[in-house]
């Protein structure tokens, strides 16, 4: 969706451990509007910032949907990475509850399709057996084959 005549932007967070990530499979991902990104299909999005978390207990999360929203930024992602990581990000619910709060944005939990290999590890860890884990992977849970696509 446009607003004001303006294309509809979004931002990235990462999780800090993974901060050398070139960014690869959020950015195939968001190019083919898979994971959490096929929300977008048939709309005209930009991504218009990526950043980490600052790591552990997510300091720059106070900060960078901030400089995020100052442009024009309206949904904020927290990435795939926060989700399948060991352990997932126990910060995350408190980060989603911050920026909607404090900035008015919208976030989103995930970016890329779950790898096979994490959604695999993670079923028999029986990590996200929780109904809050089972809300935050449903935009980036995808089909097998597509998992697969991403390991």
């Amino acid at each position: 969706m446009e607003k004001n005549g303006m294309k509809e932007r979004i931002g990235i967070i990462i999780c800090d451990r993974y901060r050398m990530c070139a960014g690869g499979k959020c950015l195939r991902s968001f190019r083919n509007r898979e994971g959490a990104f096929s929300i977008y299909r048939g709309r005209d999005v930009e991504l218009a910032g990526y950043a980490t978390c600052g790591g552990c207990p997510g300091g720059n999360v106070e900060y960078a949907p901030e400089e995020m929203k100052k442009n024009e930024v309206q949904v904020v992602h927290f990435a795939t990475g926060l989700i399948v990581g060991y352990p997932p990000c126990p910060h995350i619910m408190h980060f989603r509850d911050f920026v909607v709060a404090r900035y008015e944005m919208k976030v989103v939990i995930g970016t890329h399709p779950i790898p096979q290999k994490y959604y695999n590890m993670h079923m028999n860890l029986k990590t996200w057996d929780s109904p809050e884990w089972s809300e935050f992977i449903q935009p980036t849970l995808t089909d097998e084959k597509t998992r697969a696509s991403y390991d």
